[in-house]
């Protein structure tokens, strides 16, 4: 059969070609290779794991935990309206259910000072009780109010400081009955909001493209530029009052002493991993834990100088979102779809 000159013309055509796509096909194997070696983690393991992982049942993202002045009694809140109650210090919990109608809601934050507490929740859901969470109170919010409710910090007798995902920051001294603005302007929509323990707040823009910080007296929040072209995930309030921030990539930072634009050089405590840090935690002054997405959970014994990962609990299904120590000996780390991590004091601290 012969073939005619346009024919002969795309055949050979094909033919320069291969060695090209074989090329193509060589180097993209050898990307892929590259990527993989880069993912594996160098990160040496923790000797011990002070971690036991407990699975309730949800589907729930867990958002926060808190106890009463009973050290065995506390409360753990998420979506869905997710509400579970332990009695023997987080061992064991049982899900509760409070009548808020037919709202799909949110719980997004639960504080108690002694055994008055409050939870808030997403549209505008605020719970009040003053029996260590046996009855639970709903208390009307205006619907002016600027935002949905993001977090509420018990700080005395009938005392609490709501803030709302636009920053909106209100006391009530009266139980709930009434609230007071402490701030005037808004800060915009804001990924997360965190109160250092003298009662100031650092927000993050909910693209993660500046931050914001109030003090006590001020009448409007300050924005402030991030520290790098990475967008912010994450920040708060160290020990010391100083503040932390995890920005996309895995990177860490720590602010000096000069200020709040005053920061020291980023720390890469896992080089170029795939998921992200979602928060940080002080179990002590000195000791970090560090979570993420994809069950990661590392640990600096020395602020941040040195690392090691705590393999024991990667298995576990679920992103890790919120840590939480109420003090060195008892402490969570907050996940999704019934995963809860308890620590164990036994077990030792990880080094």
């Amino acid at each position: 059969m012969s073939l005619s000159i346009q024919q002969r013309g795309w055949i050979c055509a094909v033919k320069r070609r291969i060695p090209h796509i074989q090329k193509l096909k060589q180097v993209a194997i050898l990307f892929a290779v590259c990527i993989f070696c880069i993912s594996c983690s160098q990160v040496p393991s923790t000797t011990t794991n002070p971690w036991k992982t407990l699975t309730l049942p949800t589907e729930a993202i867990f958002s926060d935990i808190a106890f009463t002045s009973n050290p065995d009694r506390g409360w753990l809140t998420g979506t869905q309206a997710t509400l579970f109650e332990t009695n023997d210090g987080g061992e064991t919990w049982s899900q509760k259910s409070i009548d808020i109608g037919e709202e799909k809601v949110s719980l997004e934050a639960v504080s108690f000072d002694g055994d008055e507490g409050w939870i808030v929740g997403q549209p505008s859901i605020l719970l009040h009780t003053e029996d260590g969470g046996t009855s639970w109170t709903r208390i009307p919010l205006s619907a002016k109010l600027p935002g949905a409710p993001l977090d509420i910090i018990a700080l005395g007798k009938s005392t609490a400081e709501m803030v709302t995902n636009l920053g909106a920051i209100y006391k009530t001294t009266n139980g709930g009955k009434n609230w007071k603005a402490l701030v005037e302007g808004s800060v915009g929509v804001a990924r997360n909001i965190h109160r250092s323990n003298d009662g100031r707040y650092v927000a993050v823009s909910a693209k993660g493209n500046f931050y914001s910080t109030w003090e006590p007296g001020d009448t409007e929040w300050a924005p402030h530029q991030r520290t790098s072209s990475r967008r912010l995930q994450n920040m708060g309030f160290n020990e010391d009052g100083s503040l932390w921030l995890l920005a996309r990539g895995g990177q860490v930072q720590f602010s000096g002493s000069e200020g709040y634009e005053d920061w020291e050089d980023p720390i890469s405590p896992e080089f170029s991993a795939s998921w992200g840090f979602l928060d940080l935690g002080h179990r002590t002054p000195e000791e970090i834990w560090l979570a993420g997405g994809s069950a990661n959970l590392l640990v600096s014994p020395d602020n941040g100088q040195t690392w090691s990962k705590d393999r024991d609990v990667e298995d576990a299904p679920s992103n890790f979102y919120k840590v939480v120590f109420m003090s060195s000996q008892k402490g969570f780390i907050l996940g999704e779809r019934g995963t809860l991590l308890k620590y164990v004091p036994e077990a030792g601290a990880a080094t």
